[in-house]
Parts: C-alpha cells; structure tokens; sequence
C-alpha cells in the first residue's frame, strides 16, 4: 500500500497541546467565531433576498499560504448566507443542516473580497441560500457556496 502512518506526527498537528495559543485559546469569550471571522465587513446592498457585501482580508483569516482560510472561507458563507434569510423577513436565521462550498480561487492579504448571498428558495421550515466570494477589482470567483437551513427551530427535530 503506502508509506506507514505516523500517529504521533498526526496527533501532533491536531492536538496542539500547550504552546503559544493555550492561553490565548481558553481566554476567548463565548461565541467568538462570528466576530472574528465577521469584523470588518461591509454591507454595500441589502434587499428582501440578497446581501452584497465587502471584506478586505485580514492577517487574523490567512493560511500558512497568506492567503484566506478555507475555514474562514465557509464561515462567511454561513454567516452571510444567514443574513440574507433574515432579509425575507424571518424572525431567525435557523439551524444550517448543510453547508457546501467549492474553493475556486484564492484571495491574499489585504484583497478586497465581495461576497453576494441570494435566497434561492424560502419555505416555511427550509431555507436555501447561494452565497459567491469573488475578487473585487477583477470579479474572479472565489469560491461557490450552498448554505441549507432549518427555519422551524422552535419544534421538535
């Protein structure tokens, strides 16, 4: 098959045990994903089922490449999918139940990124959004993303 699996070497990479961010880590407040992937966009259009906003990249969302994470990348398509089903007039975002994104391109440090969500179907317990990342200067794709959500949250699952 293969070369042989190193265990220590992966457990290594995963568990990051102690080390510079230990303290930083444990410290962090309640919820602090949304704002630290979040801060720093800007709302250029909001109507009943899109949202276009702008994000500069920021050193806190770039890979080991300087270029933005793919983690952070999924993030903005939760959370900017989110907020164009609050523009349909619901009183939550809802629960994801999927989220699908195809990374296409990258954006470095400091680019400016455009970020459009479209509500392509609102019904009374799912919603389903199309959420773009393009460059701002040249409107070359990002990444496509698919944010499915469940609206009916209050019942049972």
């Amino acid at each position: 098959m293969g070369k042989e699996m190193d265990l220590e070497s992966i457990k290594k990479f995963l568990e990051k045990e102690g080390g510079e961010y230990e303290g930083i880590v444990d410290s962090m407040p309640l919820r602090f994903l949304e704002p630290f992937v979040s801060h720093g966009i800007k709302v250029d259009l909001a109507e009943r089922g899109r949202i276009i906003c702008t994000l500069k990249v920021p050193l806190r969302l770039v890979n080991m490449g300087n270029f933005l994470h793919g983690g952070a990348t999924a993030s903005l398509v939760d959370i900017v999918g989110s907020a164009a089903v609050y523009t349909m007039g619901a009183p939550n975002s809802g629960a994801s139940v999927e989220i699908n994104v195809s990374y296409l391109d990258v954006a470095f440090l400091d680019e400016e990124v455009e970020i459009e969500a479209k509500v392509l179907r609102m019904g009374k317990s799912i919603a389903v959004v199309s959420v773009e990342l393009r460059k701002k200067k040249t409107g070359k794709i990002i990444a496509q993303g698919r944010h499915t959500k469940y609206l009916a949250v209050s019942s049972k699952l």
